[in-house]
């Protein structure tokens, strides 16, 4: 499938006829036109001008073509119609009205000479959409002599779609100011020689130089250099992060002020940066329940309308001796009013603009459904390690029973050469005091237990319980060890041949923001917070507490969290938020899956929403947007269906006009536009 860009699409139901139309050449069945991107693909084999010839008629051209010059009319011939009408107007004042009715004809043709084109090939097709009731409407309005209203009833409408077309390109531009964030090109080293290459043949491995004020073209490592890099494009973080040897880096960030050589590590299809735009653009093709809904609604309450207008006609003058010319003019007035132009849009807009402020706060929503799920749920789940911790263990208490350093130097130093991650925690721990671990003499690891070495030509062990069974422990060592146990503690060991030296306590360390994000959360109208765990239960009470979620369950299992989670779906909506791959049931299961941005790749595969910061600290103002955006949306079927209703009952005493007709039609798109795109101002729903 090849992907062009097309500019001049007038409305979505348009867009979706042009698509049909395009169905029905060679080639053409699995072709796609989306109003929401103004994107066309279509099979490679297809006859481009074929498909020119079909988006011509309705105005729209694929963008950059080379064989076609394009550039939309439709604004100047408002302007020129608007002067037409006030030339017609003076000329029928002052000549007379026959010589007007040609100014009035040649206004209503500029501004409305598409629709009309596009109403009468419906009408030989019996398609009935805005178009079609648009050009009944003028043909019956000009028959009964109404000159000055058709005029300015087609006038209006032209506005209309301009301002219609606008707020969706305006909504589009914003997608993809964040789009043009990808780099283009790359400069490469080799042989100590720079060369610049297309961001799309980097491979992995390669060293690419980048100079400040340059986008670091894909994820990497850093080799050489140091410097701040810029990550609001990624992750919506506003502030620099320092970036030196040995440090990640994501593909698409901005080099600050050094100059840093990374190693690619991920070829750019692969990289962080892709996969977000990718989503981003992906994100906006899925369409949600309600706006599959609203789209056949429209598709029967089009001819609903053009009956009801029938009746409106045809009734008062058969059954109550209205006059059969008045009651044309309240039926042709039924017809305007019912274009379902404001229904359309009052989705469409919403859920791109939703979608786009999230992807600039760092989180990546797949779709528009996800979005309105995200807007609804009651409760979310929360995965502990990784997510509400950082899962990275850290020294939380030390009891020494000897001089505090020394004992810390002497644990340190025997740990240093393991990789267990409660080892680097104690050397981390010894690093604070300004401690430098020694290299001990002989080693030995006791696999499950701990460490034996020798240290200064002495002996020591540092491990857990099992490394110490048979070893005397004193009354007041067993006490601070059922202390470190009951606060959830993984406990270590430290001691010479003799006696015991210390105690280390250690525990994942909670993220600072966990407990904040989580009464945010509860102010958002979130019902319940609920964390699901494998770990044990003295540490998951502890964490629970600590951050305040409603309630915990310890020591589960993968399968054991799917089961607790369709428990709770049972009674809400539920979001699931975790980051390790024994998550990805859990976030597939639930109503929304949430995974960390940091988190292995099959968490993000399978999750709905990505935290791209690989923080909770954005998800309470996701969810205030989401909220938004059901809001917004709900209000603008209201008010377009109500703005119609109000006008429709207007035909009972008979004082619906076509200047009313249209005003109502006119002002519920550009208040269903204008609600939408402010969305995507930057205006904090939750605080933070």
């Amino acid at each position: 499938m090849k992907e062009y860009r097309v500019k001049g699409l007038t409305c979505a139901n348009c867009a979706r006829a042009l698509e049909e139309q395009i169905h029905s050449i060679p080639y053409g069945k699995g072709a796609t036109l989306s109003y929401h991107t103004g994107k066309l693909r279509v099979d490679e084999r297809v006859d481009l001008e074929e498909v020119r010839k079909i988006l011509a008629t309705d105005g729209a051209y694929i963008e950059n073509d080379p064989n076609h010059e394009h550039s939309n009319p439709l604004k100047r011939f408002i302007a020129i119609s608007v002067f037409l009408l006030i030339l017609a107007l003076l000329v029928e004042r002052t000549i007379n009205q026959e010589t007007a009715i040609l100014f009035y004809l040649a206004s209503t043709a500029l501004s409305g000479y598409k629709t009309f084109i596009k109403g009468m090939k419906n009408l030989a097709r019996l398609q009935f959409n805005m178009d079609t009731l648009m050009t009944i409407a003028l043909i019956g309005a000009f028959g009964i002599g109404e000159w000055k209203e058709a005029t300015v009833v087609a006038i209006l409408f032209g506005i209309n779609e301009y301002l219609e077309g606008l707020g969706m390109e305006r909504a589009r531009r914003s997608m993809e100011m964040l789009l043009q964030n990808a780099p283009k090109e790359a400069t490469i080293m080799e042989d100590g020689q720079t060369r610049i290459v297309p961001i799309e043949s980097l491979k992995v491995g390669d060293v690419v130089f980048v100079r400040p004020g340059e986008k670091i073209p894909s994820d990497g490592i850093v080799v050489a250099g140091k410097s701040s890099v810029n990550e609001a494009a990624i992750t919506g973080e506003s502030l620099p992060i320092e970036k030196e040897e040995g440090m990640s880096v994501y593909g698409g960030s901005i080099n600050n002020e050094g100059i840093l050589n990374v190693r690619i590590t991920k070829a750019y299809k692969d990289s962080s940066l892709a996969k977000i735009l990718h989503l981003v653009q992906e994100a906006q093709e899925t369409k949600t329940p309600l706006e599959l809904f609203i789209h056949r609604f429209a598709k029967y309450y089009t001819p609903f309308i053009m009956f009801i207008s029938l009746l409106v006609i045809t009734i008062p003058p058969l059954f109550f001796q209205a006059d059969w010319r008045e009651s044309l003019y309240q039926g042709l007035a039924v017809l305007i009013v019912g274009c379902p132009c404001a229904l359309i849009l009052s989705s469409p807009i919403a859920l791109l603009a939703g979608i786009t402020r999230n992807a600039r706060n760092g989180v990546l929503i797949k779709g528009g459904v996800y979005l309105e799920q995200l807007g609804k749920i009651d409760t979310i789940a929360f995965d502990k390690t990784g997510t509400i911790t950082k899962g990275k263990p850290h020294v939380a208490h030390m009891i020494a029973y000897e001089d505090e350093k020394e004992v810390l130097s002497i644990a340190a130093s025997l740990e240093s050469s393991s990789s267990h991650p409660l080892a680097k925690a104690i050397v981390e721990k010894a690093e604070e005091y300004g401690i430098v671990p020694e290299q001990p003499e002989q080693f030995e690891t006791l696999t499950g237990s701990g460490i034996q070495a020798t240290l200064r030509g002495k002996t020591y062990r540092i491990g857990n319980e099992k490394m110490f069974q048979g070893f005397s422990f004193p009354g007041h060592v067993q006490n601070d060890l059922r202390m470190l146990k009951k606060e959830g503690w993984t406990v270590v060991i430290v001691a010479d041949e003799q006696r015991i030296l210390g105690l280390f306590g250690i525990a994942d360390e909670i993220r600072e923001e966990s407990k904040e994000v989580i009464a945010r959360l509860h102010q958002a109208g979130v019902r319940q917070t609920v964390m699901l765990t494998g770990d044990h239960a003295k540490t998951a009470e502890k964490v629970a507490k600590a951050v305040g979620v409603t309630s915990w369950m310890a020591e589960l299992l993968p399968e054991q969290k799917v089961e607790k989670l369709k428990e709770l779906m049972k009674t809400g909506k539920v979001a699931m938020i975790g980051d390790g791959m024994n998550d990805a049931p859990a976030l597939a299961t639930a109503d929304i899956g949430i995974a960390m941005g940091k988190g292995t790749d099959s968490a993000i595969e399978t999750a709905d929403v990505v935290l791209m910061q690989n923080h909770l600290g954005k998800l309470p103002n996701a969810i205030a947007i989401a909220k938004r955006v059901n809001q917004t949306i709900r209000f603008n079927i209201a008010l377009a269906l109500g703005l119609k209703l109000f006008a429709l009952l207007l035909t009972i005493p008979g004082w619906l006009t076509l200047w009313i007709a249209i005003l109502s039609d006119m002002g519920a798109t550009i208040l269903v536009s204008l609600l939408s795109l402010t969305i995507l101002w930057e205006r904090k729903a939750v605080s933070s």
